[in-house]
This record gives C-alpha cells, structure tokens and sequence, in this order.
C-alpha cells in the first residue's frame, strides 16, 4: 500500500470514528441527562443518564442524592430485547430488561434473585423533552402491590 492510500485510510477510519457515535446517538432520542421533577429540597436530586451503548443498545444510569446529601449511582445496559441484563451498584435489583413497547414507550421489568419485583412503563414525549414512568411493584406472587409516577424533564 502506497503512503496517500494509508493516509486516505486513516482519513476514513478517522471520519468513520467520529460519525458512528453521533449517528448512534440520532438513532435514540432518550439518549442525554434526566432529571426527576420533584418537590423534594436540595440536595435530593434523582438523574437518569442514557448513554449509546455497543450497536445499538444503551448504558442506563441512576444517581440519586437524599435529603442528607447521600448519593448512590446504579447503572445497567440493555440491548433492547427483553433479556435480563446485570445491574451493578442497586441492592434491591440484580438483573433489569427492556422491551421496546413502540417508538415512545418502552417496558422494563426488574428482577431480584430472578423474582420480578417491578414493571416500569417509560413512556418519551413526542417532542424528546419529557419521559414519564409508571412504577408498578409486584410481589412473589404477581400481585402489583403499588404503583407511583415520576416525571423526568432532558437537562440540556
């Protein structure tokens, strides 16, 4: 191979470097930073990081701070197809899945030790801004023993 062919190689896989993150991030609008909207006083903050993760998956990752300023950080990845993926970092969770629902709402189901303990539905906004979750706790049973609501509003 000649010099100007390694040179407009290297050119190529540069370019190539540079767009496939940023055409793997158009490909997902939830990928970005997303804050809980809550009442709750300073410090307490809850932030949802989505992040492209392999071809075209995504790395979910939850800081949230107590009202004492504690923080802890959880994160999974996820491939989009419903299999049970590790969570490290979340004593009550071992394992979450998700399954895209349609283009806005996606499923996720969590699981401790193999057991579902809750069923979220993630529903985006269709102007990209906005993510609402239902939370519906279950027991060993099935039995939803609860259901609560957030909001997570995209910090630009």
């Amino acid at each position: 191979m000649n010099c100007r062919a390694l040179v407009q190689s290297a050119v190529c896989v540069s370019l190539a470097a540079l767009v496939a993150p940023a055409l793997h991030a158009q490909a997902n609008p939830r990928f970005g930073r997303w804050l809980l909207k809550s009442e709750a006083p300073a410090p307490a903050s809850n932030i949802m990081t989505y992040e492209p993760f392999g071809a075209s998956g995504m790395k979910v990752t939850i800081q949230s701070v107590n009202a004492k300023g504690d923080t802890t950080r959880w994160w999974y990845t996820t491939n989009f197809d419903g299999t049970d993926m590790p969570v490290t970092g979340n004593a009550g969770q071992t394992h979450a899945s998700v399954r895209p629902v349609s283009p806005l709402v996606n499923e996720i189901v969590n699981k401790k030790d193999g057991a579902v303990t809750q069923r979220l539905t993630n529903v985006l906004s269709p102007d990209h801004n906005t993510i609402a979750v239902i939370y519906m706790r279950e027991d060993t049973q099935g039995r939803t023993t609860g259901v609560t609501f957030a909001t997570y509003l995209r910090i630009p």
